[in-house]
């Protein structure tokens, strides 16, 4: 059995990026038709509530990085609730020698702290001098050693980039990975100088939505999604769909997918692609090698994940965002977000919710590791580091994650240019999600009403 629809706008991917968009798009009064290959919406977004606790299999939490998260949820309020995270988030700790270290949150702290050299917290002061960098793609490790020092780049942005990308700043490009950092050192020739000016320039009344902190949805970050899947409504989205293949025709694109057995096929003058670059050969079946070639080569990182829940804490106090272990450790786990420290009820009264991360570029090899050796590395690793007699958790969950995050390297350039090559020959295809843009939910959000206000 087949059927045929016409609609304003396809959609391909349920996810963060796909349901923002579908939402403004609805909003605008157009009809759409989103296509998701799970039989659920929100992607790698998904809250799982278990015997009392709460929480997330995917991405933990986002950060309030522009006005657009903000007024989502103020769209949405009837049924989602923002949740700002505890100022407990606002500690970060390292993980040095025996034992982790809060980072520096300022100066004062910044001197005092065994984690950079003398040598390097008196360079500091020298870094609203120096010359700007003129290297082209030059990478974030790069550009720490050259204005701040290794022993930053060793215990600040290298956990912070394993947490972020769970990757390395060898092989992240500034400019793509990092933009704004790259364009306070390109534009205002200093980081620190660069920040301080930049507070005092006048600012637009809704900036002040983006108050960079720490943001989830109360009841888990499933909340939004469905509210954004309320919005769109369900009859416009095709879940568990197989074998979806794009053709460009001459009013548009056709898009035939299957699902419940039925072959669907759906027009409309516009595509919104907000799948990974790995599932294009299929996706697109008109592209010729070489203009798959930038999205084959993008590089992921694995990420395995595991939730621990305890609901007895007896371990070290979970009075920070969590912990994060620099490659100069030489230890499997990238790192622990103590998710129950700064959310509302994520675990019994006393217990506690981790979600510890491995793998990344760091460790690729760990995501093919069993659930045996994963334990392993727990009890080798984690116990000690959490300061646990044992590991006896009440509640445990291993996540697997091939194709996790994108890494910005410098072909990034590359594919930014053929998105813009191919959304000039074939218009109306719109190539979005975290192939461009960020890897946030944040910039997924900011992305979609974009593209959605400026493209459509």
């Amino acid at each position: 059995m087949s059927n045929t629809q016409n609609t304003d706008v396809i959609i391909i991917g349920a996810g963060l990026t796909g349901l923002t968009a579908a939402h403004y798009l609805k909003k605008q009064g157009k009809n759409v038709r989103v296509i998701e290959k799970n039989t659920h919406t929100g992607g790698v977004i998904q809250t799982v509530r278990e015997d009392g606790f709460t929480f997330e299999t995917g991405p933990n939490t986002g950060v309030l990085g522009n006005p657009d998260v903000a007024e989502l949820f103020e769209e949405l309020q009837k049924d989602v609730t923002l949740e700002t995270a505890d100022p407990a988030a606002k500690r970060r700790l390292i993980w040095k020698g025996k034992d982790w270290h809060a980072l520096p949150s300022g100066p004062i702290s910044a001197i005092g702290t065994p984690l950079f050299t003398w040598y390097d917290k008196f360079r500091i002061l020298g870094e609203p001098f120096r010359k700007k960098g003129t290297k082209p793609n030059e990478s974030v490790a790069d550009l720490v050693r050259r204005r701040l020092g290794k022993s930053f780049l060793d215990y600040a942005v290298n956990p912070f980039i394993s947490g972020v990308y769970a990757g390395d700043p060898e092989y992240l490009v500034t400019e793509f990975a990092l933009p704004k950092l790259f364009n306070l050192e390109q534009n205002y020739g200093s980081f620190v100088g660069g920040a301080m000016k930049k507070r005092k320039e006048p600012k637009e009344p809704r900036d002040s939505k983006a108050t960079r902190e720490v943001f989830s949805a109360q009841g888990g970050l499933v909340s939004l999604i469905k509210a954004l899947e309320k919005s769109v409504g369900l009859e416009s989205i095709t879940l568990g769909a197989e074998n979806t293949h794009v053709q460009p025709d001459r009013d548009g694109f056709t898009v035939t997918t299957t699902a419940d057995g039925e072959t669907q096929t759906v027009r409309a003058p516009k595509v919104i692609s907000t799948v990974g670059g790995h599932a294009f050969g299929g996706l697109y079946p008109f592209l010729a090698d070489e203009e798959l070639a930038p999205f084959r080569e993008l590089e992921y990182a694995t990420v395995t994940q595991v939730i621990l829940g305890f609901k007895d804490w007896k371990g070290m106090p979970l009075n920070a965002f969590g912990g994060l272990i620099p490659a100069k450790e030489n230890k499997n786990m990238l790192g622990v977000l103590f998710t129950s420290s700064f959310f509302q009820n994520r675990a019994p009264e006393g217990g506690a919710v981790l979600s510890v991360f491995m793998g990344g570029i760091r460790h690729p090899e760990m995501i093919d590791f069993s659930d045996g050796q994963i334990q392993q590395v727990l009890e080798k690793e984690l116990v000690p580091m959490m300061k646990l007699t044992e590991l006896k958790p009440d509640l445990q969950h291993i996540y697997r994650y091939r194709h996790a995050i994108p890494q910005y390297g410098a072909n990034s350039k590359e594919r930014f240019e053929m998105i813009d090559r191919l959304e000039g020959k074939y218009p109306g295809l719109i190539l979005a999600g975290n192939i461009r843009n960020g890897i946030g939910m944040a910039d997924r959000i900011k992305q979609a009403r974009m593209i959605t206000e400026k493209e459509i």
